[in-house]
C-alpha cells in the first residue's frame, strides 16, 4: 500500500477508537504535525512506529501496512491421540495386553490446520487453543509447527495437562475411548487477542466439548455467542463446527452462536438436533427436503452466509443470501480401500474452509470438500490421509459419486 493509503488507514483506525491526531501523537512522542503529514499521504511513519501504532489501534502490523486481511485461523479443542492395540478387553480386575501403540493429533484446531496446511501451503494459517507444559503439548506444536503452522497464539496452561484420548483398539475395529479434557476445559475467550488477528475467516470448534465457551451468558445466550460477536465486530468472518453428544442441549448451546456465524459446518445428525427433524426416512435413504428444512430454521437463527450440512452420502450448502440450495453426493469409496474415518468431518469442514476463502462456487465447494473428506478414509488416523489440491481433484474421476 502507498503512502496514500496508509494515511487513509491511520486516519480511518485513529477515528475509530475517537483519538485526535493531536491525541495520537502524544502517545508516540511526536508532533501533531507528523500525524497530519502521515494522514494526507504526505509522508510514512518510521518503520519503528509500526508496532506502536497496531498496539494502540488494535490491530496487527501487516493489516495496518496492507489494509488487507489473509488467511484464516483455526482456534478450539487441541489433543493428543494415543491408539493402543490390545488383543481383548478385559473385564474388571482383568489384564489385557497391548500389542502396539501409536500417537496421533486430535480436536479441531490440529485436524482442521494441519489439513488446510496439506491442501495449500501458501495459506497463511494459525492456529489458537490451550496445552498443558508437558510431552503431549509439545508434541502438538512440533506436529503442527512441521506443516508451517503458526503457533505462536497457542496457550500453555501452568496447571492443567494437555488433552488427550487413550483409544483401546480391538483388531476388530471396535474402539473404547478414555478422554482426559484438560486444558481444553479452560480454554476461554479471554485466550485470544481478538485485536491482534489478522485473518479473513476464523473457525472455532467444537461447540459442545469447550466448557468456558459452551457457558451460559445471560446477554448473548452463551459465552460463544459473545466471542463470535466480538470477532464479527472486527470484520472478521466467522465459522463454526459442532461435536456429536446425544447428551448435549444442542438447542441451548448452538442456537445463539448461529446469530453471529458467517458459515456452519455441521453432520446431519448435529443439525437434526437443532431443529428436531430426521435426516432419514424409515428405510433408511436420505430425507432431503427435512435436511433443506432444517438449513432454513438455522438461516432463520442468524447465519448469514452459508450453511453446510454433511453425511456419508452427501454434502449440502443453502447459500443464505440467495437461497440456493445445493446438493453433491460423496465419492464411492470402495469399503477394502476404507482405513477409517476418524476426523472426517474435520477433513471435509477443511475443504469447505479452502473453498470459501478462494471464492469458489457452492457446487465446486461440496465436490472439493467431498473429495478431501474422502482422503481421510485413507488412512487409521485424522490427518495422514489428506492431500494436495491438485490430487483431491482427481479423486472424482478415479472413484466417481455415490448415488442418492
Amino acid at each position: 500500500m502507498d503512502a496514500k493509503g496508509i494515511g487513509a488507514s491511520i486516519a480511518s483506525l485513529r477515528k475509530k477508537i475517537g483519538l485526535t491526531q493531536a491525541e495520537l501523537a502524544a502517545k508516540l512522542n511526536i508532533s501533531d504535525k507528523a500525524v497530519s503529514r502521515w494522514e494526507n499521504g504526505l509522508g510514512y511513519p518510521e518503520v519503528t512506529q509500526f508496532p506502536s501504532l497496531a498496539s494502540i489501534f488494535g490491530v496487527t502490523v501487516d493489516f495496518l501496512m496492507t489494509g488487507e486481511r489473509k488467511g484464516i485461523v483455526i482456534a478450539g479443542n487441541a489433543l493428543a491421540v494415543i491408539v493402543k492395540n490390545i488383543d481383548a478387553y478385559p473385564n474388571l480386575g482383568m489384564l489385557s495386553n497391548i500389542t502396539s501403540i501409536s500417537q496421533a493429533v486430535g480436536g479441531c484446531a490440529p485436524n482442521t490446520a494441519i489439513n488446510l496446511a496439506k491442501i495449500d501451503r501458501s495459506i497463511p494459517i494459525s492456529v489458537i487453543g490451550k496445552i498443558g507444559d508437558d510431552d503431549y503439548g509439545r508434541f502438538l506444536l512440533s506436529q503442527m509447527s512441521h506443516y508451517g503452522i503458526d503457533c505462536a497464539k497457542m496457550v500453555i496452561s501452568q496447571d492443567k495437562n494437555t488433552s488427550f484420548s487413550d483409544v483401546m483398539s480391538l483388531t476388530s475395529g471396535e474402539r473404547t475411548f478414555f478422554h482426559s479434557r484438560g486444558a481444553n476445559a479452560d480454554f476461554c475467550p479471554e485466550d485470544i487477542d481478538i485485536s491482534s488477528l489478522n485473518c479473513s475467516i476464523l473457525h472455532i470448534g467444537y461447540i459442545l466439548l469447550l466448557d468456558a465457551f459452551d457457558a451460559e451468558d445471560k446477554e448473548y445466550g452463551t459465552v460463544m455467542a459473545r466471542f463470535l460477536h466480538s470477532v464479527q465486530q472486527k470484520g472478521i468472518k466467522t465459522s463454526i463446527d459442532v461435536v456429536s453428544d446425544s447428551t448435549a442441549d444442542y438447542k441451548a448451546k448452538i442456537v445463539p452462536a448461529l446469530k453471529y456465524c458467517d458459515y456452519a459446518v455441521m453432520n446431519e445428525v448435529e443439525s437434526g438436533m437443532i431443529s428436531d427433524l430426521d435426516a432419514y426416512n424409515e428405510d433408511g435413504s436420505l430425507n432431503i427436503e427435512n435436511i433443506r428444512k432444517t438449513m432454513e430454521l438455522m438461516a432463520s437463527f442468524g447465519v448469514k452466509e452459508k450453511i453446510i450440512i454433511h453425511c456419508k452420502q452427501a454434502g449440502f450448502c443453502l447459500d443464505v443470501p440467495t437461497g440456493n440450495f445445493t446438493v453433491v453426493p460423496s465419492l464411492e469409496i470402495p469399503s477394502e480401500e476404507i482405513k477409517g474415518s476418524v476426523g472426517a468431518g474435520d477433513a471435509y469442514c477443511s475443504g469447505c474452509l479452502y473453498s470459501i476463502y478462494n471464492n469458489l462456487d457452492d457446487k465446486k465447494m461440496l465436490e472439493f470438500a467431498s473429495s478431501a473428506a474422502a482422503c481421510n478414509l485413507f488412512a487409521e488416523n485424522s490427518i495422514d490421509g489428506m492431500k494436495t489440491k491438485s490430487e483431491i481433484e482427481k479423486l472424482a474421476d478415479k472413484y466417481g459419486r455415490k448415488t442418492i
